[in-house]
């Protein structure tokens, strides 16, 4: 498998640390709010490179951080009269609802800025010591003239990173790309004791001490938004190279961003959408499936047109699934022949297209073009007079492909037993040739929601 890493500008064979496990950090959300559509991005991304590791054989270690104590967070908390900790439970909390409807597997371990002060705080001791940080009146800066590799993720020199730097009124850094690791506490701040001041970790500093901490010196992938690239992921590589010597992530993997109707997304134009907005207009599955349908390198807009194409092609994937499992639930039995087994082997060339695309950089839209491939030679060469064996490889084939993307994954609900009573009343009545009544039956079960399709396996039906 090869992912482009950021760091080197080129893809790279990928070659964990240690043969057959793979030890991922993800950098996880700010809990001051719901999260956004451009934030469940690489949340799903970071999740199908999980899932796909998974499938290719590795052991896969996963973590994703929790910022819960921030500028935003203490704003939030004092505008509704509560504790930051409130504030930052309660959006842990509302984060796994969207996370989890839009097939977000759990993370192995889920570390919070706010459980993890002593090793934050032990870190910048240990910069402090190496001479790689410096204090004034209660707060740590990190000195990144002391790093000279300093830009090396975002490719700039540190004289155009200090050009670019925004300085603060009254900071008393050094350098203008000097950040902070400890703020002292101001009034309505939250605070914990270290040797310097009362007070809290900057942001950057705590994913380089978390995730030294859950999985080692030296990780396999470190991954996020595109928009992390600088400050933070090049902030993090500069405290955990310094405090360690050692390299903090070989591949660094870095999504696209999200338009709305190709415009950058904010909250000042009236286009910023969070996942809950969304999904309580379309299925939480089909902003998954919308989310893959493009490189994750590559810009994706967001459009109400796009997700009405991404529900159009989920809803064929479900109709080839449905299809099948009908024609298992219908089958007399029997194994493959001859004939039949060089079907399976066709079939089984598709597989083969999906993990050469996988396997180019994660290349998940051209995985989708390889399992609707499989989709069209499914519907053209596997039928009522099928072996059974065969509709079940089938089946289990694209299963196989789908749950690697994490898509297709809901079951057909069972029907209501008055839906079942009027399919069955509907079916006496062709028997008896009364055809008014049986399309009386069909629209009213249309009506709620179930349209039926008479095959010459018998009667189908589907949700709308």
């Amino acid at each position: 498998m090869k992912l482009f890493n950021t760091l080197t500008r080129k893809k790279e064979e990928f070659v964990p640390i240690t043969p057959g496990e793979v030890k991922m950090y993800i950098c996880g959300p700010t809990v001051y709010n719901y999260f956004h559509i451009g934030n469940a991005r690489p949340f799903t991304v970071f999740d199908v490179l999980r899932r796909y590791l998974e499938y290719r054989g590795y052991k896969v270690t996963y973590v994703q951080n929790f910022t819960d104590v921030d500028d935003k967070i203490i704003k939030k908390a004092n505008e509704e009269g509560i504790s930051a900790k409130e504030i930052g439970e309660k959006y842990i909390h509302e984060y796994f609802k969207d996370a989890d409807a839009i097939g977000i597997k759990r993370a192995d371990i889920y570390p919070k800025v706010t459980e993890n002060i002593s090793e934050i705080v032990e870190f910048i001791e240990g910069l402090l010591q190496k001479q790689y940080a410096y204090e004034v009146d209660g707060d740590v800066y990190y000195d990144t003239s002391k790093f000279n590799q300093y830009g090396k993720l975002s490719k700039q020199s540190i004289e155009e990173l200090e050009a670019g730097a925004r300085v603060q009124v009254n900071e008393v850094k050094k350098k203008p790309t000097d950040f902070a690791l400890w703020k002292k506490q101001k009034p309505h701040e939250p605070g914990w004791d270290s040797p310097w001041s009362k007070g809290r970790p900057g942001w950057h500093i705590e994913c380089s001490a978390m995730c030294t901490k859950y999985l080692g010196e030296t990780i396999d992938i470190h991954g996020g938004g595109q928009d992390l690239v600088f400050p933070h992921h090049e902030n993090e590589i500069a405290q955990s190279e310094a405090f360690t010597g050692k390299p903090f992530a070989r591949y660094w993997v870095h999504n696209g961003y999200i338009t709305v109707d190709n415009e950058k997304m904010s909250k000042s134009k009236g286009n910023f959408f969070t996942v809950r907005d969304i999904i309580g207009k379309f299925d939480p599955e089909v902003v998954r499936f919308f989310l893959l349908s493009a490189h994750y390198r590559n810009p994706v807009n967001f459009s109400r047109e796009l997700i009405q194409q991404a529900k159009n092609a989920l809803d064929r994937l479900y109709n080839v699934k449905e299809n099948l499992e009908h024609l298992m639930e219908n089958s007399s039995g029997g194994a493959m022949d001859d004939s039949e087994k060089e079907i399976y082997n066709d079939l089984l060339k598709y597989k083969d297209k999906f993990i050469e695309a996988m396997d180019d950089d994660l290349n998940t839209a051209d995985g989708i073009a390889a399992i609707f491939e499989l989709v069209k030679e499914i519907n053209t060469r596997v039928d009522g007079r099928t072996s059974k064996e065969l509709i079940e490889k089938s089946l289990d084939l694209f299963r196989e492909l789908t749950q690697v993307l994490g898509i297709v994954s809901k079951e057909k609900e069972i029907l209501e037993d008055e839906i079942e009573r009027l399919i069955e009343e509907r079916q006496k009545a062709r028997k008896e040739k009364n055809f008014a009544l049986a399309d009386e039956i069909r629209d009213d079960l249309k009506g709620q929601g179930i349209v039926l399709e008479d095959t010459p396996q018998g009667v189908k039906w589907k949700r709308i």
